[in-house]
C-alpha cells in the first residue's frame, strides 16, 4: 500500500525496518525518515543497529556530495518539557544509549543537517543541540498534533503547521502555526469547527531567521525573569499548549519554566538532570533566604554558554 507514495528505492528499508530516505535527485535537499520506535530498543538490538548503520551511510554520502538533510521522526530525542520530575524514565522517548548516539551523529553532521522535525509530545516546542565547546550547532522543531493530549501537567488544542523553506537547500525560512480552539468548538456545536492562524514564527518571536544561534538566544530569554513578568516565556507557554492556556502562564511557576528551559537546551539526559537539579536547588535556597528575612530579591544565575559567531547559511 505504501508503494503508492514512496519511491521504489525507499521501499526496501521501509519494508524491513520502517525507516527510509526520499532521494530528490535534482535538488540538494534529501529527506531522511527514522523509525524512532527502534530508539527504545536495547543497546545490542539488531534492528536498531541496522538503522544506525544505514543512517551513518546516508549522512556520510550526503556530506561527501554536499547535499543537505532533513531528519524526520515521530519521537524526539531528549526529555518531555512538561514533566517536572527529575530523571524519570517515562519522560524519555529514547534509551540513554540511543539518545547519546543520536546527539553524537547530529554534532558530526551538523553542517549538512538543516532541519530536524518531530512530534509525539503533542506540544509546541523546540530543541537546541550544542557541540562539545558549547556552541549551538543544530536545532529541532517539535510540532503539536491534530489530536489533542491531556496529561497531569497540562492539555493542548489541536494544531497543524505549515513550514516555509527553500526547496533546494532546505533552509527553513519561517512557519505558520494553525490551531483549533477545542473548548470553543465543543461549545458551538451548531457550527463547524474553525481552524485559525495561531501565530507566525518570525513575527511572534521577533526572529528573522531560524538558526541554532537564534533559537539559543530565544531559549535564554525564557528564564530572564519570573514567568509572570517574562513576555518571551508567556508567548512560548501559550504556544506550547496551542493556546489552551491563552490567558497566561497559569500554574507554571519558576520551577516549571526552568524545566522547559532545560528540556530545550539540554537534550542529553545527564545534562538535563543536572540543569533541573541546579534550578531546583537555587530556588530552594531562595525560599530559605526569604524565610530567614533576607532580602527578597533573588536572581538565578545560570551558566552562560560561550557563543562563537557562526556564518549564516
Amino acid at each position: 500500500m505504501w508503494s503508492r507514495w514512496l519511491p521504489t528505492d525507499s521501499m526496501t528499508t521501509f519494508d524491513s525496518g520502517g525507516y527510509y530516505m526520499i532521494e530528490r535527485k535534482m535538488l540538494k535537499l534529501q529527506i531522511v525518515v527514522l523509525n524512532t520506535n527502534l530508539m527504545k530498543k536495547g543497546d545490542a538490538d539488531e534492528e536498531a543497529r541496522r538503522q544506525w548503520d544505514w543512517l551513518n551511510a546516508v549522512l556520510h554520502k550526503c556530506h561527501a556530495t554536499k547535499q543537505t538533510v532533513y531528519l524526520v521522526g515521530h519521537m524526539p530525542p531528549g526529555s518531555d518539557e512538561r514533566q517536572r520530575a527529575m530523571m524519570h524514565q517515562a519522560h524519555f522517548a529514547y534509551s540513554e544509549h540511543h539518545n547519546k548516539r543520536y546527539l553524537k551523529l547530529v554534532r558530526k553532521y551538523a553542517d549538512i543537517i538543516v532541519g530536524q522535525f518531530f512530534g509525539h509530545l503533542h506540544s509546541d516546542s523546540f530543541r537546541v543541540i550544542y557541540n562539545e565547546h558549547g556552541r549551538p550547532v543544530s536545532w529541532a522543531m517539535l510540532a503539536p498534533a491534530v489530536t489533542p493530549r491531556r496529561t497531569t501537567d497540562g492539555a493542548n488544542n489541536p494544531g497543524l503547521r505549515l513550514y516555509k523553506f527553500d526547496k533546494d537547500s532546505g533552509q527553513v525560512l519561517d512557519y505558520t502555526q494553525y490551531y483549533l480552539d477545542l473548548p470553543l468548538a465543543n461549545t458551538n456545536t451548531k457550527t463547524d469547527p474553525e481552524w485559525m492562524v495561531e501565530y507566525n514564527f518570525s513575527s511572534y518571536y521577533g526572529i528573522s531567521n531560524i538558526t541554532p544561534l537564534s533559537l539559543h538566544n530565544l531559549a535564554e530569554k525564557l528564564t530572564q525573569s519570573t514567568p509572570t513578568e517574562n513576555p518571551s516565556f508567556n508567548r512560548y507557554y501559550r504556544a506550547n499548549s496551542v493556546r489552551m492556556y491563552s490567558g497566561g502562564v497559569g500554574g507554571c511557576d519558576s520551577n516549571c519554566a526552568h524545566t522547559h528551559y532545560c528540556a530545550i537546551t539540554r537534550v542529553d539526559y545527564e545534562e538535563y538532570d543536572h540543569c533541573v537539579k541546579t534550578a531546583a536547588s537555587a530556588l530552594a535556597s531562595s525560599s530559605s533566604a526569604d524565610q530567614s528575612q533576607q532580602p527578597t530579591s533573588f536572581v538565578l544565575i545560570l551558566p552562560i554558554i560561550a557563543i562563537i559567531a557562526i556564518n549564516r547559511v
